[in-house]
């Protein structure tokens, strides 16, 4: 995510609130490792245990997106910050074992985010979804056109065996929900044959990536199935890795619904607080079993997915009592008046929470396993936090910090 300053913010008075100099963070893609981009370079962090893998800087200016493949060596950057170090409408490949640019693709318009897999790169511009495969010359496959999407929202699974790409749909509140045909397992960066690692050149894409037709030979053409999550915009999107659930919030921010794919039906409707909120971040663990949510205020939650979770003991104790849905977790006491009340009523709460040292904008992802949440922090700080299974109490475990 962005975690730099907006054109319309100011920096707090604590300078404790936020690394002036952090322009992105974000993990990977099974939440082992995170990468950030800063004013004059990147760096790559081991999750848990914590520690720092790679750094590199840079002299003429900043990284604003560093996507990862994973563990392996091959990133995607985009120039970012007051002094970009590449055209913030181009995403350059990099390999890090040569310290080379390999390709680019150039876009008539800023990226706004970046979302790797083994056989596709997908591309969010402001109004569009633009899929390629992933190889040293990059082939167009798909174009979707969305609502306003300044955030750069949208999610990817990441196992081999299922494709499925959501985004906002072209309406505000509506998801695209796409189910991308699949390439040849293999990726084609890893195979050393077809990229010869001394050269100096790199294979250049034009913006005729964003206008050209979709190549039929290398995919067919998707199935979209469009969800209606939301009556505002969407602050937030993430699909589990197998891509059989899909999780949303919008600009409001005090419910988190969680969707069937690719078939649209509402599983959940999960409710994180009454006042509105920023959402900077979903993740489901990786057996689909919990979601985390952070926000603005400072928190993170955590739910239950799974019927007979291990935490529905009604011994629990919260700040407010009530009853105990059967995944565990907090519903409200007037919850048996479900179609009587109002929907808040039967609204599901998280089972357990916690609240980061300094209260500031994070990410939050599960790591190693659906016990543990790391949490990143705009403020350059990261945070492992272990979720207890006995009244859902949440002990912080370290602290480092990366910037």
């Amino acid at each position: 995510m962005n975690l730099s300053l907006t054109e319309n913010q100011v920096a707090p008075e604590n300078s404790e609130e936020i690394s002036t100099n952090l322009l992105f963070a974000d993990f990977n893609q099974d939440y082992g490792c995170f990468s950030i981009g800063t004013d004059d370079g990147f760096k790559i962090f081991n999750s848990d245990p914590f520690k720092e893998k790679m750094s590199r800087e840079f002299d003429e200016g900043g990284i604003g997106n560093v996507t990862m493949l994973y563990r392996s060596n091959f990133l995607a950057l985009v120039g970012g910050g007051r002094n970009p170090q590449f055209p913030p409408n181009k995403v350059m490949l990099w390999d890090d074992s040569t310290r080379q640019i390999i390709s680019e693709l150039e876009f008539r318009s800023d990226v706004r985010r970046v979302m790797l897999r083994k056989d596709m790169i997908i591309v969010l511009l402001r109004s569009k979804c633009i899929v390629c495969t992933l190889e040293p010359q990059p082939q167009k496959l798909h174009a979707f056109e969305t609502c306003d999407n300044i955030k750069g929202i949208g999610s990817i699974s990441t196992e081999s065996e299922s494709g499925i790409l959501v985004f906002p749909g072209r309406q505000k509140g509506q998801i695209q929900v796409v189910e991308l045909n699949q390439l040849s397992s293999k990726s084609y960066f890893f195979s050393s044959s077809n990229q010869d690692t001394n050269s100096n050149t790199r294979n250049s894409v034009s913006d005729s990536l964003e206008n050209s037709e979709p190549l039929n030979q290398v995919l067919h053409p998707a199935n979209i199935n469009i969800i209606v999550a939301h009556t505002s915009n969407l602050s937030a999107l993430s699909v589990s890795s197998d891509g059989t659930l899909i999780a949303s919030a919008s600009e409001k921010g005090t419910l988190i619904r969680v969707f069937s794919s690719p078939g649209g039906v509402l599983l959940y409707e999960l409710r994180r607080g009454v006042d509105r909120a920023n959402i900077y971040s979903l993740a489901f663990s990786t057996d689909a079993t919990r979601l985390c949510v952070s926000s603005d205020k400072g928190t993170v939650h955590i739910f239950n997915l799974e019927l007979g979770g291990e935490n529905q003991s009604t011994s629990m104790t919260h700040d407010n009592s009530g009853a105990v849905s059967t995944r565990g977790n907090r519903q409200s006491s007037l919850s048996f008046f479900k179609g009587i009340l109002p929907k808040y009523f039967s609204s599901e709460w998280s089972f357990a929470h916690f609240r980061v040292q300094s209260e500031v904008r994070c990410i939050c992802g599960f790591s190693p396993n659906r016990d543990y949440v790391i949490v990143i922090c705009a403020n350059g700080v990261c945070e492992k936090y272990s979720i207890g299974a006995l009244k859902g109490q949440c002990t912080r475990e370290w602290t480092r910090r990366f910037i």
